[in-house]
């Protein structure tokens, strides 16, 4: 197996979101294919015992099948991981991005989603219970934007779950755009690259939603990286 190098200043500078985007897409289809890079991660703790400098930051639920690390096969050091359940937005959850972005250099931004979601199906259920009252309703805009399926809406039907899922993931990416003037700019100048992206806990296959796909001047910006 190759070994992979930790991410340092020097390679964080060097990388595209473009290119990013291609080595995400590559550890998952590692991952499925249980082709795992070696690394050895007491030597990533030592290497990076003085800064960090992750490549992208993944906003995904605290299921504990989806971990990001595993499912992108990075190793410490390479990825923002930030978890809650529903992979919700959330003022808190902007300010980390906007940490991950502008101030760590971190090149791409996913809204990771996946299958049988426990807290899409609460809401889809209407459940109430606590403060997960206050999170699952930032789910529902998403069932009420979903018109497709008008009957057995709820967590029962996984055609209406599914559908839930990937339209909350979509408004997740619009939220960002919308609420973050810092990511906003930084996108929309080709700095940083987000998408939206589903994980399939069955066969462990992260399907990438293009049609959420924002970058911008990508060629342009891998030309002058490579000058």
């Amino acid at each position: 197996m190759k070994k992979m190098k930790t991410l340092n200043k020097k390679s964080q500078g060097d990388l595209t979101p473009n290119k990013t985007l291609e080595l995400l897409k590559d550890g998952n289809k590692r991952f499925v294919y249980n082709l795992r890079l070696n690394r050895n991660l007491l030597q990533m703790v030592n290497e990076t015992s003085d800064g960090q400098w992750p490549m992208a930051a993944i906003v995904s639920c605290m299921d504990s099948r989806t971990s990001a690390e595993l499912i992108f096969d990075q190793g410490l050091g390479d990825i923002f991981s930030i978890r809650l359940a529903g992979n919700v937005i959330s003022d808190n959850v902007l300010g980390s991005l906007e940490y991950a972005c502008k101030a760590a250099g971190s090149k791409f931004i996913v809204v990771l989603g996946h299958t049988k979601c426990g807290a899409i199906k609460g809401a889809c259920d209407g459940v109430e219970m606590g403060n997960l009252t206050g999170l699952l309703s930032k789910i529902r805009p998403a069932i009420f934007a979903e018109k497709t399926i008008t009957e057995n809406r709820n967590s029962h039907n996984h055609a209406f779950v599914d559908a839930v899922t990937n339209l909350h993931v979509e408004r997740s990416v619009q939220a960002i755009m919308e609420q973050s003037h810092i990511l906003r700019d930084m996108i929309l100048k080709g700095e940083v690259g987000i998408i939206g992206a589903v994980y399939d806990v069955e066969t462990g296959v992260v399907s990438f939603m293009d049609h959420t796909l924002i970058l911008q001047n990508s060629e342009a910006n891998e030309t002058a990286a490579a000058v």
